[in-house]
């Protein structure tokens, strides 16, 4: 059961294909420190292409010989993509290691280099995606919609990715809820995640629909854009407007868990009545020790850059204008929540042999 995602601009009027080859699609994991050289865990820094995260990690611990709890990773990288990132293996003492015959299908080793701190999840500054866009139409309207997502941001929707094929993991997370066993902590995981994201998109479409997307109000939670803090908002002003123009603060909407909502006045009564229409989630999230969480509902693009590829005259793909298209996102966040807003686009790997893919279909990723 998708949640509908009402568009913050309108519907756009470009249309394109995405990822065409695997190699139109480029994530750069960018973390906010680097391995020291000693320590307890190795750090391995990889470039995959067409491979999934957790298959990698549990490639990585039958070569380690350790448990697949002892290979940890900052976040989870898309499969159809080249993709740039980090895993880390608890291996202690001081033994040396040489992984020219680490031989993982679709992985190339970068780098690797000991540290003293375990990678955790969500330990990363964001991701750089550099994207190629092929056959792209109307190509004023995407250049100038492109400006207005640089200028405003868009909805900080949860991606497609988060939900599984079809929305799988909403129904295994209704299973879950309803008392199916699910042994697999991560895949667990995975489920619970795209229950909350699914209430937390619904409240963030809510906001559009009814033209609250940008607009304070008493009641909201507001997020601090450096220290990522909370504040409950006690009362709208120039200042607290001209702050939230700046992208110095944002709103927030709920991930659902266990504890009363921090909203109040209409805000809260808006997000109430989105749990009361997902009461299977709302009462099943806190059994699992979730506790409520905030998070903001405009994404901010940093870094970004528009290249025309349009192909000279004569070649065979002239008329046909691709597009390339650089930008940096924070932690948590979604390339493709993105490029919805930007354009009407075709994902091509809907062609893709499912025999050739290295996850099961409930193991779809975030960028």
């Amino acid at each position: 059961m998708p949640t509908k995602q009402a568009y913050l601009h309108g519907k756009p009027e470009s249309s394109g294909l995405l990822r065409s080859q695997i190699s139109d699609f480029n994530v750069i994991e960018v973390l906010p420190f680097l391995p020291c050289g000693e320590g307890e865990h190795l750090f391995v820094h990889i470039r995959k292409t067409g491979a999934n995260t957790l298959f990698v990690a549990r490639e990585l611990a039958k070569y380690f010989n350790v448990k697949e709890q002892l290979v940890s990773y900052a976040g989870l990288k898309d499969r159809f993509a080249v993709t740039e990132q980090w895993f880390g293996v608890h291996v202690p003492g001081k033994q040396e290691y040489d992984l020219g015959d680490l031989n993982i299908e679709g992985v190339e080793i970068l780098s690797y280099k000991r540290h003293n701190k375990k990678l955790r999840t969500g330990a990363l500054s964001g991701n750089r995606f550099e994207l190629i866009l092929r056959e792209v139409t109307a190509i004023k309207a995407f250049t100038e919609r492109w400006q207005k997502i640089v200028e405003q941001g868009v909805p900080n929707y949860f991606g497609e990715q988060r939900f599984g094929i079809g929305g799988g993991n909403i129904e295994r997370a209704l299973s879950l809820f309803s008392g199916q066993k699910v042994k697999d902590k991560k895949k667990r995981g995975i489920y619970l995640s795209a229950a909350r994201s699914h209430i937390f998109n619904s409240v963030l479409n809510e906001r559009i629909e009814q033209q609250r997307f940008d607009e304070v109000a008493v009641g909201d939670v507001l997020m601090l854009a450096g220290t990522q803090s909370v504040f409950h908002l006690d009362e709208v002003d120039s200042t607290i407007e001209q702050r939230l123009i700046d992208k110095d603060v944002d709103i927030t909407a709920p991930m659902w868990g266990a504890g009363e909502l921090m909203t109040s006045n209409e805000p809260l009564a808006l997000e109430q009545a989105i749990a009361e229409k997902n009461q299977a989630f709302c009462e099943g999230l806190p059994r699992f020790g979730l506790k409520q969480e905030r998070r903001r509902i405009r994404l901010t693009v940093s870094d970004t850059d528009l290249e025309l590829l349009t192909a000279t005259e004569g070649s065979v793909q002239e008329g046909k204008n691709a597009v390339k298209i650089s930008f940096f996102l924070p932690p948590g966040s979604y390339a493709t929540t993105v490029l919805r807003e930007l354009l009407n686009y075709q994902d091509m790997t809907t062609r893709v042999d499912k025999r050739e893919i290295t996850a099961t279909p409930d193991e779809q990723e975030s960028a």
